[in-house]
């Protein structure tokens, strides 16, 4: 099994658009089967799959792995009990991102607004 404290430990990710699953399976310490798993448990882990239906995971998809793996063998949550605390933080973002559009779109309506008074 993992180290608990091996999250801390894990190397860094490079920079590079697409990884394949092997490379994720080392940059995350979790074996390739997992990762299959693990993309039929959280909808939001979706790697783009090509030729020979070959994943590619790209950058997100491996913070989203390391935080999936940090929930389950460090902090001790169960796949649903992970999955929640995925879909909420996600909401929350979600919401935080629409808050911001909508002043954004009425700070440009105010402005042509201002113009038009002009």
């Amino acid at each position: 099994m993992l180290d608990p404290g091996s999250n801390s430990e894990l190397p860094p990710i490079p920079a590079k658009r697409y990884f394949t699953i092997g490379e994720v399976s080392e940059l995350c310490d979790v074996k390739p089967h997992v990762l299959r798993y693990w993309e039929t448990e959280f909808p939001g882990l979706n790697p783009v799959k090509r030729r020979g239906n070959r994943r590619y995971y790209q950058r997100h998809d491996v913070l989203t792995i390391r935080q999936i793996r940090s929930l389950l063998y460090e902090q001790g949550f169960t796949i649903t009990g992970a999955r929640q605390r995925l879909e909420g933080e996600q909401g929350k973002a979600e919401t935080t991102l629409s808050l911001q559009i909508v002043r954004q779109v009425r700070m440009e309506l105010e402005e042509v607004l201002q113009m038009l008074k002009r």
